[in-house]
């Protein structure tokens, strides 16, 4: 079993700039915000540095719930690279397969070390690279 972040509507909307666009328990990561969120994730630009990237949607939500999962470590890499494949972030032309292999790590590293923290059944939001549950 496998502590992970999956979408959730549980709770989106009780903060200001809540948004929800992902589809209900897919896996999410966090992505590299942009410029404009870097500066202010509150309001700057599109809402990256607070939200989640939905792996099969490919739409985001500001809101994630820790769950146990029954898929291995192998099944979750195996998602993220899918997911980064099919949204063109590590096309197998622009990309080598050792830089590819280090994106999908990094993303699993970050997404476990965060879920992790959390107790199964948490609901969890993002400002940048702090993660907090209200």
């Amino acid at each position: 079993m496998m502590r992970i972040l999956v979408a959730t509507n549980k709770t989106n909307g009780s903060a200001p700039g809540d948004y929800d666009f992902c589809v209900e328990g897919e896996l999410v990561y966090m992505q590299d915000p942009c410029g404009a969120d870097r500066i202010d994730p509150d309001g700057g630009g599109c809402g990256c540095g607070r939200g989640f990237a939905g792996t099969n949607s490919h739409r985001a939500t500001t809101t994630a719930q820790v769950v146990d999962s029954q898929l291995s470590s192998a099944q979750v890499r195996e998602a993220l690279r899918s997911s980064l494949e099919a949204g063109g972030w590590i096309a197998p032309d622009l990309v080598p397969p050792d830089e590819a292999e280090a994106a999908v790590e990094e993303l699993m590293d970050d997404m476990v070390r965060v879920a992790r923290h959390f107790p199964v059944g948490s609901v969890v939001r993002r400002r940048l690279s702090q993660f907090y549950v209200l």
